[in-house]
């Protein structure tokens, strides 16, 4: 695929530069906020995505006298974590985030394919095939242990395990990670059968899982949610817990696509208002900082209209 080329609205572009300037300008912002968060809610109900039907249920769920048990009271929360993130003050730790994940999930699949009338459940499909797709061409043949870090209320974790059981018809290990206990509860309700092996409160750049204990390690949509350095302690991590010939495997929004660079004004003000991290992440060279770390790249594909995938593999002699 050909090199990125950030959007103009990103990095120190006049563009970007004045974008910025009316994000922080505290009126603008709040309104950029609540526009971002009711076209949302309203173009997913649209498309027929139950938003508040949904967040009603699971308010009353049981997810909320899970939380204790969820979380990890060592964990500390870095700085890049706290500050103010899709639409709500308090970022992920919150029980609105949480609640509205799964929601805000189907809706972003959706918003791939804008001209194809299809529903929420295909378009979900379509999205994480896509994914799993590329994966294979470079995993090992056989993938006992998973690690999804960055899981959120575990919709990406559930539909990766359930890739791997059916295909290789064993049983496979599989570990959601999160830094929210919020979306951790979420997840463990949802995890109606128990499938995932364990649901764990802790940052991805400190797992405090023993060295070689991953064949595959996925971060979901979740990189362009983080500073580079944080991306790049979270590969550093990855790198020491998977096994020699293990796979990392990141899928995040493309700067190349032609979607993406040619956003509407309106569309991007809103992305920028609600993801405070935007500019770094479209002006961070992934593929670079993997092998920096002493990955082995291997490929980035065009996976959809928006998002790419990145394939890096441990490898087998000695770092």
């Amino acid at each position: 695929m050909d090199k990125k080329i950030k959007p103009d609205w990103a990095g120190e572009d006049l563009l970007s530069r004045f974008v910025n300037l009316l994000i922080q300008t505290k009126p603008i912002y709040n309104v950029m906020k609540s526009q971002a968060r009711q076209v949302l809610i309203k173009t997913a109900e649209k498309k027929g995505i139950s938003w508040r039907q949904n967040y009603r249920e699971l308010e009353v769920s049981g997810a909320k006298e899970l939380l204790e048990t969820m979380t990890n009271s060592l964990v500390v929360y870095p700085d890049y974590y706290k500050v103010p993130f899709h639409a709500y003050e308090e970022g992920n730790l919150c029980w609105q985030a949480a609640f509205e994940a799964s929601a805000a999930t189907r809706a972003m699949a959706l918003r791939i394919w804008p001209q194809e009338n299809i529903s929420w459940q295909t378009a979900q499909d379509r999205l994480r095939s896509s994914f799993q797709g590329v994966i294979t061409e470079y995993a090992p043949r056989t993938v006992r242990d998973i690690l999804d870090i960055g899981c959120s209320v575990g919709i990406s974790t559930l539909t990766i395990h359930r890739y791997y059981q059916h295909k290789q018809g064993k049983n496979v290990r599989t570990v959601g990670l999160d830094l929210s206990p919020y979306m951790l509860a979420v997840a463990r309700i949802l995890d109606v059968n128990e499938e995932i092996s364990h649901w764990i409160h802790a940052k991805g750049e400190k797992t405090d899982f023993a060295d070689n204990s991953f064949d595959l390690v996925t971060l979901q949509f979740i990189i362009h949610e983080l500073p580079r350095q944080a991306t790049k302690e979270i590969f550093q991590e990855a790198l020491r817990i998977l096994r020699p010939g293990g796979c990392l495997a990141v899928v995040d929004n493309n700067p190349a696509s032609p979607v993406i660079q040619n956003l509407p004004a309106a569309l991007f003000l809103l992305m920028k208002s609600t993801e405070p991290w935007s500019d770094d992440y479209y002006t961070f060279d992934v593929e670079v900082a993997m092998q920096e770390i002493g990955f082995e790249y291997k490929t980035t594909v065009a996976s959809d209209p928006r998002h790419r995938t990145i394939i890096a593999i441990k490898p087998t002699g000695d770092l």
